[in-house]
Formats: C-alpha cells, structure tokens, sequence
C-alpha cells in the first residue's frame, strides 16, 4: 500500500526570517495604510465642517439682513440679503463639487442647493415688489400676495437654516465616530504590534537565540577540554546543520585530542630512552655480576653466600620489571577513567621513568604522606607529572632542588600537588603563554611546545585547575587542583 503521508514542510533560516519580515511589513502597512486612511478622511471632513460653517455663518447673514429689511423696509437690507443668499449658492455649489464622495445622500444634497435657489428667488421677488412701489417705506403691504410672499421668504430661511445646522451636526458626530474608530484601530494596532513583537522575540529567542547558546556553550567546553557532544537542534535550517557539524568536529577533535595526547606520549618515551635504559642498565649488571660469582663458586660449599648473592639478583629483576611496567603503563592508550589513586605510588612510578634524565646535581625532595589518595586517570596526571618535572629539570641545567608536594585541602574540597624548582623562572611576559600550543622557549630539537598545553587540557578534563608563579632567577611554581 503506498505511504500517501505528507511530509510537513520545512523552512531554513533565511526563509523563516524572511516569512517573519513580511509578515511584519504586512502588519505595519495595514496600520500604515489604515492610519493615512482614517487621517485623510477625518481632515477632509473638517474641512466640510468648516465649509459648511462658513456657508451657515452666510445664510445666516442673508436671514439677519431678511429680518432688517422687514423691521426696517430697507432697500438696502434687501439687496444685502440678496448677495449674502447668492455667496450661499457659490459656497454650497464648491462643497457639491469638490466633496461629492463624503457627503449625505445626493438627494438631500440637490435638495439643499434647490432650497437655496427658491430662497434666493423668493427675495428677489420682494426685491421686485419693493422697486415697483408695492411695499412702502412705512412697511405697509399693498396686497395679500406680498403677505405670503414675505412668509414664504421667513419660512424657506427656517428651513434652510435649521437644514444647514442639521448638517453640521450630523458631520460632527461622524467626526466624533470616525475619530472614535480611529482610536480603535489605533489600539488594534499597537496591539497587533506587541502581539508580533512577543512572537518575534519568542522566534528570535526559540530558532536564533538557543540554538547559539548551546553551540556557544559546546564550544567553551571544548575549549575546557571537554568532547561531549551537544544535544540535537531540531529547526530544520542551518542551526540544525550547524549542530551536527559541530557535533562531528568534537568527534573529530576528540580523535585528534587522543592521538596528540598518544603522540606526546611517545615524544616523552623517546626523551626517557637514554635514562630508562641507564635504569635497566643497572640492575642487569648487578644480575650479571651475581650469576657470574656464583658460576665460579659452584664448588664452594658456603651455599648462603650464593642465597644471598641469589636474592639480590631477584630483587635487581624485580626493579628491572617495575621500571618495564612502569614504562608499559605510561606507554598504553586508554579510555579516561577517574579512580582513586595513592598518589606517592604514582610519583615514585614517574620517577622510575625520570630518574635517569636528572642529573645528580639537583636535588629531589617527594613531599607526599604515603596514604594520601585523590581522584584521578592514573595514566594520564602520571603525564602531567612527567611533563612538569622534564620541564624543572631543564629549567635547573646548573642544578637545583625539586620538590613535589601533596596535599588534601579539605575546606574547598580540592586534591592538590605542586612540583617546584630552583631554576631559571619564567620571565613575566611569557607567564601568560606558556599554556599555549607550540609555545615553549626552548630550541627546537628540545622541545615541541605542545607538554603544557596537553597538561593543562588533562586537568580541566578532570575539572580541575593548573596555575603557574614563576619569579626570574627564583624558580617556578606549578600548582594543580583536582575536585576531591
């Protein structure tokens, strides 16, 4: 049967930031374009108020100079009304052409403009009327006709009046309405704003941001000597590549590590030929002695004389098979295991390897109580060791005092041995260096740079710290703490 699931979709990085942007381009033009929108409207609506105002504030000059001209039977009043009531018609006839789309209903519109028309037409027949003597100056009416020509002229003034002030009412509360929804979508949209900045926060925070950090943190351990390899990072773009790109460099690094740690191994084993050799030399020539005597004393009857001359062969044997040992364990590649060690056992181990690389001018002082333990790769500190004391011992070529020292500081919790020489010291400017691969001041047949670097790298693989004080022509101090 065929698998008809879909596979959801994924996006990388870019597409995701991408996504992201246009979304928040899209928002913020939405608000854009509401915000022009609802401004645009709300400030040609003032101008039809303001437009309207001025066209009321005219028909209420003509309606004032309407009344005085009844008061007073003015001519003057009359034609005053008449050219305020025609300034009307250009004021309602600008606002019909230039805000046709904003304004009421067009019938109410045409309505108005008729209204204005008949107003106008009503005045200039008491215009008429007045011209041809039908209404004297003592406001007495001739005819019935002039009666209801000056009501008609009072009511169609009413009415446009209280039309105009209608209008201008029902504008306002659309200003007050528009101004209110303006406020609405306002609060919309800085909500829609705080809404996708969270998200943006929580997107940065959740596909950028995490993801670094665990890479940020991978790295730092590597850089503490610490080869785990970091969790997965399941985003489906380039910090999920990136993730196992790193994890395989740590893979990568942790090989690496082990075979430079092997290799420097190696390059110790080769410095310790000429001395391990002299070690081995020695007690061999006592083995031979022995059995040489006791060849040619195989007729004497005096057997303890061979007994003894026979355990002291054995014990020749059994110091050449320690330093073999000795040799063979610090030699084999093993996984990191952290056990609990005698630590004078350990010292005195290394220096079966050593012994004969020290010349017999300089003195070793093994400040160690004989039951005191810490937690440690045997194998590995036994480098750390080997590479401090190789150090001292090349740092005091006109002789001097080595001491290693050990002890328990049980307020931090801390196991710490320290070796110190009487030599050369360190000048203050290198201090800060002399951790660094490659670093080493002396030449290059004797030295390769890289047995402090490697130390200081077992000991944060053990958690712990190494530290160096150093004072020219003083000597030199290495301080090691491993947690307890």
């Amino acid at each position: 049967m065929i698998n008809d699931t879909i596979a959801p979709m994924k996006f990388n990085l870019r597409q995701k930031i991408f996504l992201h942007f246009f979304i928040f381009m899209a928002v913020n033009c939405a608000i854009w374009f509401f915000s022009y929108f609802s401004n645009s409207t709300i400030n040609q609506k003032l101008n039809i108020i303001e437009k309207k105002k001025e066209l009321l504030d005219t028909v209420l000059e003509a309606r004032r100079y309407e009344k005085n001209f009844f008061l007073r039977n003015s001519k003057s009043d009359l034609q005053l009304a008449i050219s305020y009531i025609e300034k009307t018609a250009e004021k309602q006839s600008f606002i019909e052409n230039n805000f046709s789309e904003l304004l009421e209903d067009k019938a109410s519109v045409r309505k108005r403009t008729e209204t204005i028309q008949n107003y106008k037409n009503h005045l200039e027949k008491l215009y008429d009327a007045y011209s041809r003597g039908e209404i004297n100056g003592e406001n007495s009416l001739k005819s019935d006709e002039i009666n209801s020509l000056q009501e008609a002229v009072t009511e169609i003034g009413r009415i446009l009046t209280t039309d105009i002030e209608e209008v201008e009412k029902r504008e306002r509360e659309r200003i007050l309405n528009l101004l209110q929804r303006s406020r609405i979508y306002l609060i919309a949209s800085l909500l829609s704003l705080f809404i996708l900045s969270i998200l943006t926060a929580f997107f940065l925070a959740k596909n950028v941001n995490r993801p670094l950090k665990s890479i940020e943190k991978s790295i730092q351990r590597i850089v503490s000597g610490d080869f785990n390899t970091i969790p997965k990072i399941q985003t489906g773009d380039e910090f999920e590549s990136l993730a196992d790109s790193v994890n395989d460099m740590i893979a990568e690094l942790g090989r690496r590590k082990d075979q430079l740690v092997q290799a420097e191994k190696m390059s110790s084993l080769g410095t310790l030929t000429s001395g391990v050799a002299h070690e081995l030399n020695n007690p061999l020539n006592n083995i031979s002695t022995s059995i040489q005597i006791i060849r040619e004393e195989l007729d004497d009857p005096d057997t303890d004389f061979k007994r003894t001359l026979l355990f002291e062969a054995e014990e020749q044997i059994d110091r050449a098979r320690d330093i073999i040992r000795a040799l063979l364990e610090f030699s084999r590649q093993s996984e990191f295991q952290v056990e609990a060690v005698i630590f004078k056992n350990l010292v005195q181990s290394t220096m079966h390897l050593i012994s004969g690389e020290i010349p017999s001018d300089i003195q070793v002082t093994i400040d160690v109580p004989e039951t005191l333990t810490g937690k440690m790769d045997p194998r590995r500190i036994q480098q750390v060791l080997l590479n401090l004391i190789i150090n001292a011992v090349y740092a005091m070529e006109g002789g001097g005092r080595l001491t290693i020292s050990a002890f328990k500081d049980t307020k931090e919790a801390l196991f710490v041995f320290k070796v110190a020489d009487t030599g050369e010291g360190i000048p203050k400017e290198n201090l800060v260096r002399v951790f660094d691969p490659f670093f080493t001041t002396r030449e290059v047949s004797k030295g390769s740079g890289l047995g402090l670097s490697i130390s200081h790298g077992i000991i944060e693989q053990h958690g712990g710290t190494i530290q160096v004080e150093s004072i020219s022509g003083q000597g030199t101090v290495f301080t090691v703490s491993l947690p307890d």
